[in-house]
């Protein structure tokens, strides 16, 4: 675990879209590391409540406002010291028949956060992005690149006035709110096949715990415009849908629904040329930002040699969890871990061959 607890003592940190899975989980990991506030920024005065009950904390603050809205932001960062920018339209399909609203909350939304930080002179903003950043296809990815792009072009003149805004980027986060996870464990219960779009389909498998790491990491080591990601393995939808199955012992059948609105086969994390200059820093990559100027007189006569040269990294290429693996990581979420118990305990796992296996999936 990250020994950050002494940068936070006696400082405010603002949590914008804090009511949704990643705000809870920097309470639950930030709330006793001696923050003089926590402000959590959002538009759901219904989620605001329920989680001031939950926590019960003083130092909890709330805000209703949203980010598309430049002058809600004002009070929120008054006198704050770090940000960390969560809030987003993050479902694939309804950025795809919206793509307007997308853009005016992940891109206008975080220009208007990262101005109003640096207007407050906040020393530090973290921006959380999407692994559909890169190389994007679908309006979701295409407005988070460009809230990236926002990011470090706004880096450059931010560091200057003292606020350091740098991002992050991580995949599916496992059991959040609208994922696949938690939707199996209610088809499992009712008896309903497992609905999965193509069982080839791979993604990046990361714990919110991981992608609140990711985030504390990037808030250490993290200088003007740098974006990281973590390394993380990958499992194919078909592999997940069968641990589900053994996990909770269900002999369920998985249809196959094909590949929805603006879906990719696998998920890139680093593009080609990001990793041509990146950083490994073991379990992260830091991507350093594009330090070209107006200027590029100089790429037209010498080009770039390390990025013809360099490979992404995607979820079709990093480490592959099997069935049990995948089960494994399951057992770590304390979403399955709470419906295993209220189904009487975890099943054995029961031994399958691949010729079992793949009947399993049907495409009717």
């Amino acid at each position: 675990m990250l020994k950050v607890e002494d940068a936070f003592k006696g400082k405010t940190l603002v949590i914008t879209g804090g009511t949704g899975t990643f705000g809870n989980a920097v309470l639950d990991r930030m709330l006793d590391a001696g923050l003089k506030e926590i402000r959590i920024f959002s538009r759901d005065e219904k989620k605001q409540d329920d989680m001031r009950r939950a926590y019960g904390s003083s130092i909890l603050k709330f805000y209703i406002g949203d980010v598309r809205e430049a002058a809600s932001l004002t009070d929120v960062m008054a006198g704050a010291d770090y940000v960390f920018h969560a809030a987003a339209l993050k479902q694939v399909p309804s950025c795809e028949f919206y793509p307007m609203e997308a853009i005016r909350t992940n891109a206008l939304g975080a220009e208007n956060v990262m101005n109003a930080a640096i207007e407050a002179g906040v020393k530090r903003v973290i921006v959380l992005s999407t692994d559909k950043a890169a190389y994007p296809i679908n309006a979701m990815g295409m407005t988070k690149a460009l809230m990236e792009k926002l990011m470090v072009a706004r880096s450059r003149v931010a560091a200057e006035r003292g606020t350091i805004l740098c991002g992050t980027r991580y995949g599916n986060v496992m059991a959040s709110r609208g994922s696949v996870i938690p939707l199996f464990i209610d088809q499992i219960r009712a008896g309903r096949p497992l609905t999965v779009t193509d069982p080839r389909m791979t993604r990046f498998m990361m714990s919110i715990e991981d992608a609140v790491e990711l985030v504390l990491f990037a808030f250490v080591h993290g200088e003007a415009g740098d974006l990281f990601v973590q390394k993380a393995p990958a499992a194919t939808i078909e592999t997940l849908a069968e641990a589900m199955r053994r996990l909770f012992g269900s002999d369920v059948p998985v249809r196959e629904l094909g590949i929805r609105h603006g879906e990719k086969l696998y998920e890139t994390l680093l593009t080609r040329e990001e990793m041509a200059r990146s950083e490994d820093l073991g379990s992260y990559y830091r991507v350093h930002p594009d330090g070209r100027d107006l200027n590029y007189e100089a790429f037209f006569s010498e080009g770039e040699k390390e990025a013809a040269d360099a490979a992404e990294y995607h979820s079709h290429n990093t480490t592959r969890l099997d069935v049990e693996g995948m089960m494994e990581v399951l057992k770590t979420l304390s979403v399955v871990r709470e419906a295993l118990e209220q189904r009487g305990g975890a099943a054995q796992p029961t031994s399958y061959t691949n010729a079992q296996l793949a009947p399993a999936v049907s495409r009717n």
